[in-house]
């Protein structure tokens, strides 16, 4: 079954790299249009934006969509894995700026505000990709890969130089309340020493320990330190969480990522879509339901889910 907003929530902030305030207010939509973007801000041109795969235009440190017209939004992984941890199939998300508010730098105050709307599931069925054949894309040392499952879920690898971070590892099955348990408030994070580049170039101006991890070596800047001793390796699989959501339909399988990022992971998307044997959609029933993310949300009490949130 498809799921939506039952009623609409609105959320402000600020972007992460640009610096600038932005609304946001999250609303149903009719099932089978899945998640789209409408810049309110914009009025002269075609406003509205599919979050799908084929709209991204690369960039390493975020996920950014185009339309035709060149109207753009920046940083949609946080709240499209807060879509795909809930369950969210289908909603209409209104912004008034190019930028999705950073809020603390994780996906949790996403997750709280669907959570605060509430859910409603429709008759209309749910449609699966369901991943063959493996597809596999690297870029130097680093790769994302494909694989088939017979329920979603994640390896994830990162290795930075900085003690604080340094090599982690985690494996994740995807089911149920697994994102909203285990990644929804691991925030993203940066190195010291990349901070003054960024804003070199016009980007992190919103940046603060308030919506980012940064590390200086073996030391983590922001106060009150980690959310957990493996925060980093979370918030990676949170983004590919998100960015995998730009299929445009759960994917069943599993997702392997070493030193991977958005801009691979969306090329890992255009693989997989460019080769017709390597997947199909099929439907899903209520055992394969339980073996995605977002299982049971729908009928879960508010309650309930602020506690795992």
């Amino acid at each position: 079954m498809q799921t939506t907003l039952l009623q609409p929530v609105t959320v402000a902030g600020i972007g992460l790299h640009s610096g600038a305030p932005v609304r946001v207010t999250l609303r149903a939509a009719t099932p089978g249009t899945g998640i789209t973007f409408r810049r309110v801000d914009i009025t002269d041109r075609v406003a509205v934006i599919p979050a799908s795969w084929d709209r991204v235009q690369v960039s390493p440190l975020n996920t950014r969509i185009i339309n035709a017209d060149g109207v753009s939004i920046s940083t949609i992984e946080h709240l499209m894995a807060a879509f795909a941890g809930t369950g969210v199939t289908n909603a209409l998300v209104e912004i008034d700026a190019p930028e999705v508010p950073i809020l603390d730098g994780s996906a949790a105050p996403w997750v709280q505000a669907i959570l605060r709307a509430g859910l409603i599931a429709s008759s209309e069925p749910l449609e699966l990709i369901e991943v063959l054949e493996p597809v596999e894309v690297r870029d130097g040392a680093a790769m994302a890969r494909l694989e088939p499952s017979d329920h979603q879920s994640m390896a994830f690898v990162i290795d930075f130089p900085d003690a604080a971070i340094g090599h982690q590892e985690r494996t994740l099955d995807l089911i149920g309340n697994a994102f909203l348990r285990e990644l929804s408030d691991s925030r993203t994070f940066c190195r010291a020493s990349d901070v003054e580049a960024m804003r070199k170039q016009g980007l992190a101006l919103g940046g603060t320990f308030l919506n980012a991890v940064v590390v200086d070596g073996a030391r983590v800047l922001t106060p009150g330190g980690l959310r957990h001793p493996d925060e980093a390796v979370r918030h990676k699989m949170l983004d590919a969480v998100g960015d995998l959501y730009t299929a445009g339909s759960p994917i069943l399988g599993r997702y392997v990522g070493v030193r991977a990022g958005h801009a691979i992971t969306n090329r890992l998307l255009r693989a997989l879509f460019s080769r017709p044997e390597a997947w199909r959609r099929v439907p899903c029933d209520e055992a394969t339901r339980s073996r995605i993310l977002g299982a049971g949300v729908v009928d879960a009490g508010l309650a309930d889910l602020q506690a795992v949130a």
